[in-house]
């Protein structure tokens, strides 16, 4: 295949999962669905960080939409990943910053507080724990987990300093 044809698939790919994150409005750690409707549950992104202590802590981030719109900050391309259920990835800061958007299964990340948050379909992170001891990310369920990293571009602001 051309170069051209690549770039189109990949596109197309791009266009439907992230088509599929926004139709959802999954809230993390529910299934959507009819509670969805009914509760009016906010979009949330889940934030991993390094705190000043030089351990990963996270907060939940209403998506705020406006005209419908939400901007991420830029991205720098986008890799598949799938985890069989069971494995379990011990302590690790991320690789990057990146979002991970959860497309199938289901997950659990631990932070360093010992607290831990479901994820799953229509599940967006926000990953930045580079340093530090990082998280455990823990596949949970009969399901393969498969998710959507999109590193962020190189450059891309920093968010105000938390803790």
């Amino acid at each position: 295949m051309t170069r051209k044809t690549l770039t189109l698939i990949f596109v197309f790919l791009l266009g439907i999962a992230l088509g599929s994150v926004i139709t959802r409005f999954a809230p993390i750690g529910h299934s959507g669905g009819v509670v969805n409707a009914q509760t009016k549950m906010p979009t949330m992104i889940l934030h991993l960080f390094t705190g000043p202590d030089n351990q990963t802590h996270a907060e939940e981030i209403p998506v705020n939409f406006t005209d419908g719109v939400f901007n991420l900050l830029p991205v720098k391309g986008a890799e598949l990943h799938s985890t069989t259920p069971g494995t379990v990835i011990t302590w690790h800061p991320a690789p990057r910053r990146q979002y991970v958007i959860t497309l199938a299964g289901h997950s659990e990340i631990e932070v360093a507080d010992g607290k831990k948050y479901s994820v799953g379909p229509g599940s967006i992170d926000w990953v930045e724990d580079t340093t530090g001891k990082g998280h455990v990310t823990n596949t949970v369920g009969n399901d393969d987990r498969v998710a959507i990293w999109l590193p962020i571009a190189d450059g891309a602001p920093l968010p105000a300093p938390k803790l």
